[in-house]
């Protein structure tokens, strides 16, 4: 595998010159928004790597040299092309599953594939070296569209994982008034129901009020 000469003083830039500028989260296009990303690519910069880097700007995307592997990869970028190092999953800034960006994994022909450990590194695509224009053009294209995907997917787990909270939050809350005001279930929902009219407010939110405040209480 290719591991980071430690000979080598870490640099960041802009290839091709100039400042980098972060962006925000924000979604860019996939197809048609290629000149809208920020792209890292970590690996040195020999004839593989700028062909590489010739093969991402001609996308007309935002490419920024990264050498040798930092400790920490970036994340202020939208897809990060890396070198497959030993320790590669040690430095990836992120819970595994809940990826900061886009992660390809950079193959050298000559070299053999340890798959243990580029399953571990969870990459959105592999890119083999030394790569045609397309080849680039199509791991850029599949990386962010599965970065998003998952993105997507995350955000629907939070929002029922925010919804069962809230039934149960709610159901706990009726229970409560069912017994400390002696109501049916259908008039503790309703008690609660009004109130966050009146307080402007979710029904969640008042629901959590009351088993904290009952909890509290005790």
């Amino acid at each position: 595998m290719n591991t980071p000469d430690q000979s080598e003083t870490p640099t960041r830039q802009r290839a091709g010159g100039g400042q980098i500028r972060k962006k925000s989260t924000a979604d860019s296009g996939t197809y048609g928004g290629l000149s809208d990303l920020d792209v890292a690519v970590v690996t040195k910069r020999d004839e593989e790597g700028e062909r590489l880097i010739r093969g991402l700007q001609s996308l007309r995307s935002r490419v920024n040299h990264i050498w040798p592997v930092p400790e920490q990869i970036p994340v202020e970028n939208d897809v990060v092309f890396c070198d497959l190092i030993d320790d590669l999953p040690r430095r990836l800034p992120w819970i595994p599953g809940e990826p900061g960006a886009a992660l390809v994994i950079l193959v050298h022909g000559n070299l053999p594939i340890d798959f243990k450990l580029l399953h571990s590194c969870a990459p959105h695509a592999v890119l083999m070296l030394p790569a045609t224009i397309q080849a680039v053009q199509c791991n850029l294209i599949i990386a962010r569209e599965h970065f998003m995907y998952e993105r997507r997917l995350r955000g629907r787990v939070e929002k029922l994982d925010e919804n069962l909270r809230t039934m149960r939050s709610v159901e706990r809350a009726k229970t409560i008034l069912m017994h400390s005001k002696s109501l049916s279930e259908d008039e503790a929902y309703h008690h609660l129901r009004r109130l966050a009219m009146e307080k402007r407010t979710t029904i969640g939110a008042v629901a959590t009020a009351v088993v904290d405040s009952h909890e509290l209480l005790g």
